[in-house]
């Protein structure tokens, strides 16, 4: 489980990083500009916030792989991002519109790609959370 754990972690502050080209990459400058500012700076906000956890979750996967198996503690953490994950995979079917990726190769590669990210992620925790208990 600490390999995994590890992986998840360098996936995270990955991840955390690829959020820097959000704004640039989903041309929020022209999307955005038809919404009010406070939503317009609501979005930047919040991911911000989302890769800035992601960053932190990551470094703390990486540095405290030990106390996060071995630990109460980490157990419950383990749990709590088994849900988070968990929860997170249902919106990738559930509150996405298949009309984003159906019918495109790359966005359906990466709607896939994601699908199964999420679940390794959701899998990993629960078995360091089941397997600890």
């Amino acid at each position: 489980m600490a390999l995994h754990l590890k992986i998840i972690g360098i996936l995270s502050v990955l991840l955390a990083l690829v959020h820097v080209i959000f704004p640039r990459y989903f041309k929020w400058d022209s999307e955005l500009r038809p919404l009010s500012l406070i939503n317009r700076q609501i979005m930047y906000v919040h991911t911000f916030f989302l890769a800035f956890v992601l960053l932190l979750t990551g470094l703390l996967l990486l540095y405290a792989t030990g106390d996060i198996i071995g630990t109460r503690l980490g157990r419950q953490l383990a749990f709590g991002l088994f849900l988070f994950w968990g929860v997170r995979l249902g919106f990738q079917f559930f509150v996405y519109s298949p009309k984003l990726w159906r019918g495109k190769r790359f966005e359906t590669t990466v709607h896939i790609g994601f699908a199964c990210l999420w679940t390794y992620f959701t899998v990993v925790f629960f078995l360091v959370y089941y397997q600890t208990v």
